[in-house]
This record gives structure tokens, sequence and C-alpha cells, in this order.
């Protein structure tokens, strides 16, 4: 019989009993000159996945833009964990920390995001010329026709700094996110309100306005102070609409090496997230979204009147990576939910192939009830069951 692993631990007693020992491995450096300050690294990472992160904290000015040029919560967390995952072919996990941007300001980035104007809008709008700096073009159409999208949401900067023998850090390289609209919203007059439409973006002629902004970001970041002699990968990312489950996802990424203003060839980056079930899923993904519709039944055979599965799948290529998936539900005693996350395991492990990562998180109104976590190749599952 397989051997399952429940841990049900209070949060308080895994935070403190199983947590490492941070505060005897950290190490303390020193900031560029300028600044004179002290700051820390911890020596522990959780993951060659992650970078570790130089404290203490420093949010960026454009913190709080991302939120609101991002259509969801799904694109915000892809956005920002997308560019990381990009930012390892460029830097080392080991060999460099993570800051949020601190050299492009929430000003600048504003007056990026706009669009440009014409002479006449500018004088109408008493407007200098020299601050007609938006990288969103003309819009050349009327309200209710408009012909020229705003293909640039958001600009989101990622730090990576090194340290020397005598414990100096310093910044040793940039990621630059361009957020892209795969829709553009508008509103147009109706009546004695406005009404909000819609327009879907060519896939081919937003990769193309991404380039050439990615091309004038990079000359205008050259012209900064501490930017012009530092390597820079810079990446595109196609958001998905307002009312999507899933994410969007990065289309290309290219380098720019230090001292440069040159873009070296861009990559492509096949990756993508699909709702299970769906059609989009079913047309692209026969035998991945069969499995998960087999183990979607089986579900139900716990719970005859229960539909609430759902799934979503991470691809590179053609091959699914990852799969989280939801399962709300309501219990009426411990033991019940105890019982049904057992049999949800087995399920996992008997539906999905080894090589896939799985996820299961168990909810119901009162909040998680359990989570389940099948690594990909390993052969036994963690489940938490939550107290």
């Amino acid at each position: 019989m397989r051997k399952i692993s429940i841990l049900a631990l209070s949060l308080v007693f895994l935070l403190t009993a199983c947590a490492p020992n941070f505060g005897k491995q950290n190490e303390v450096v020193q900031t560029k000159e300028e600044d004179k300050g002290k700051a820390i690294i911890p020596k522990y990472n959780i993951s060659d996945s992650y970078y570790r992160t130089i404290l203490p904290f420093e949010p960026s000015e454009t913190r709080g833009l991302v939120v609101n040029n991002i259509n969801t919560r799904y694109d915000l967390n892809e956005f920002e964990m997308g560019l990381m995952r990009i930012a390892q072919n460029s830097f080392d996990t080991d060999k460099y920390y993570f800051r949020e941007g601190q050299e492009i300001k929430s000003k600048t980035i504003k007056a990026w995001l706009n669009r440009q104007y014409t002479p006449e809008q500018l004088k109408a709008d008493n407007i200098k010329p020299e601050d007609n700096i938006g990288l969103n073009p003309v819009n050349t159409g009327s309200a209710e026709d408009p012909s020229s999208p705003i293909y640039l949401a958001h600009i989101l900067e990622h730090d990576y700094l090194t340290k020397d023998d005598k414990g100096n850090v310093a910044l040793g390289g940039i990621t630059i996110g361009l957020a892209l609209n795969s829709v553009y919203y508008y509103k147009v007059q109706q009546g004695d309100g406005t009404i909000q439409k819609e327009e879907k973006i060519d896939a081919a002629e937003m990769e193309s306005q991404g380039k050439k902004i990615a091309e004038e970001v990079i000359n205008r970041m050259r012209g900064m102070k501490d930017l012009a002699d530092v390597p820079i990968t810079i990446a595109l990312f196609a958001q998905q609409s307002k009312s999507s489950v899933v994410p969007g996802n990065f289309i290309a990424y290219t380098t720019v090496d230090k001292g440069s203003s040159n873009l070296n060839d861009w990559e492509k980056i096949n990756e993508k997230y699909y709702l299970f079930p769906s059609n989009d899923a079913e047309e692209a993904h026969r035998d991945d979204v069969t499995a998960f519709l087999n183990f979607k039944q089986d579900v139900e055979e716990y719970f005859p009147n229960f539909n609430g599965v759902i799934g979503k799948a991470f691809y590179a290529g053609d091959q699914l990576q990852e799969l989280n998936i939801t399962i709300p539900i309501q219990f009426y005693g411990k033991t019940e939910g105890v019982g049904f996350t057992q049999y949800v395991t087995g399920l996992v492990m008997e539906h999905f192939p080894k090589y896939i990562a799985v996820s299961v998180s168990v909810t119901s109104v009162d909040g998680p009830e359990a989570l389940i976590v099948r690594k990909a190749d390993e052969d036994e599952p963690f489940v938490y069951i939550y107290q």
C-alpha cells in the first residue's frame, strides 16, 4: 500500500519548530557608497527557483501602479514571478540577489505609459514638448472607432545585485517586463452616459509593437544615472482580458550587453496557461483534459451532487508542466474532510503522470481545508490538513 504522509500540525508549530534559524545565517553587507547603509543577505535559500532578497526590503515606487495597470490578480502574479523566472537565464540565483526596482521612478513610468500627443493636442492641453514621452501611439481614430490601441499597460523593473570580496553590494543587472494588452478597452458615449467596449488586439501586431517599445525603453535607460553600463534583460508579457480566470504569459525576451544599447536576438517563449475544463484546452491538449475529466468524475463519485472541480494548467512548449486544482466543497465534520483528502490524494497518484507537478487545494466556506502537493518525479505526495 502506498504510504501517504498527513501533517495535521498547527501553523504556529510549523513556523516555530520546523523553520530554519535564519538569524544565525544572515550576512551583513555594505550597500553602495553613496547610500552609506547596511544591508542583510539571508544565507538560506528555500529553492534554486528563487533569489535571496536584500533586507531590509525596499518597495519599488511603482508598486501601486502594477495593481492599477494589470487586468487581474492572475496576471499580476505571473507577470512578477514569470519575470523572475526569465531572469535566471541571465542572472544566476547563486550569485545575484533580488531587489525590487529602484532605478526607474514612478513619475517616469507614468509618463512612459501615456500616449504620444500630436502638436495640436500638446497646444490644447498645454503640454510641454519635452514632456511628450509616452510610449503608446497617438490615437488617430475616434472614440467610437479607435484605430490606435493602447499596447503598453505597465513596465516592471527587477534589480539584481552582486557582492564583491569586501562585502560591498552593487547593482549587477536589471530585468524589465513590458505588460502588453491583448484586449483594448475604451469608453464610448451612449445616451446620457458611457459604456465600455473592447477590441481584441492582433497577437502579431501586439508583439511587433512591444519590440519597438522595448528598443526605446533600452535607449532611455542607457541615458539614466547608474544604468549606462549594466546588463539588461527585457521581456514581453501578453496579459489576458479582465474576465479571464487564468493568467497571461510571456511571449519573448532579449538581452542587452553591458554598456550596449543594441538588443540581441529575441528568444521566443512558448508558455501558456489553460483552464481545465475549457474548449480551448480541449482543442489544444485533449489527452490532458481527458485525464483531468476522469479525475473530476471520480471526485464527483464521492460527492454525487458536486461538480466544482477546476484546474489551472501551465504548459511550456506543448508539455504540461504544472496542474493546480481547486476543489471548493462543504464538509459536515472534520473526519469527513480527512477521509475526502485521503481519497483525492489517491486519485492524484492514479490519474496524473509522475512528470507533472500537481497541487490540489480543498476549500470550504470556512477557509482552506487541505493541501495536496505531488512534485514532479516524486513518489510520495505532501498532504497538509488545516486545523
